[in-house]
């Protein structure tokens, strides 16, 4: 009987983050109604405060998946390279590239900091940052990069990616945009590389 409460539970949880993803998609953080947004799928505003504390705390929730999602679709760009190094500027481009796709652009790039604070706080970027990491030791490692502190570089290189996407998606002329900070990202990065 408990297994079946905690079934229902999480059924729940992922009804509410699929309806708020797509109500946020559309309306926005502060025009998305909570009412509409429970009675969509048939549960109460109990079953939103239980789940997720409040309005923020649910808009949270959406924003650590889609930003996760985004995280895991540069890993899988940049594991498609070559090597290491054209693998992490891949993947900082993939992401900067993701603040075109509009439901990054307005839940994560736009809603998510303006509501949620500063993004580089957020549990989604935390996982992202470990990762790449581990990229820039595996490239210090291979004499790729010079030997600088891995968690800095791996600092700075994921505040440029999340800061030119911020940038793109905050912009009048997102596709305008996107090209000079995917090429000023890549020549950033390359400013840490090993010199022959």
């Amino acid at each position: 009987m408990a297994k079946r409460r905690v079934e229902t539970m999480e059924e729940n949880r992922a009804k509410l983050i699929a309806a708020a993803r797509k109500a946020f998609a559309e309306k926005g953080y502060s025009a998305a109604s909570m009412d509409e947004l429970t009675a969509e799928v048939g549960l109460t505003r109990g079953a939103l405060y239980h789940n997720f504390g409040d309005k923020r705390g649910l808009l949270a929730a959406v924003v650590d998946q889609i930003d996760s999602e985004m995280a895991s679709r540069a890993q899988e760009i940049g594991v498609l390279a070559d090597d290491d190094w054209k693998g992490l500027l891949a993947e900082g481009a993939a992401y900067i590239e993701m603040a075109l796709v509009p439901e990054v652009q307005r839940i994560v790039l736009l809603d998510g900091p303006a509501v949620l604070g500063d993004p580089s706080k957020w549990p989604s970027q935390s996982s992202c940052l470990r990762a790449t990491k581990q990229t820039v030791e595996r490239l210090i490692a291979q004499k790729t990069l010079k030997p600088v502190d891995a968690e800095a570089a791996a600092r700075l290189l994921s505040g440029a990616a999340l800061n030119a996407a911020l940038w793109v998606a905050a912009s009048d002329e997102p596709r305008h945009v996107l090209p000079k900070a995917v090429e000023t990202f890549q020549a950033l990065a390359s400013g840490l590389l090993m010199k022959a």
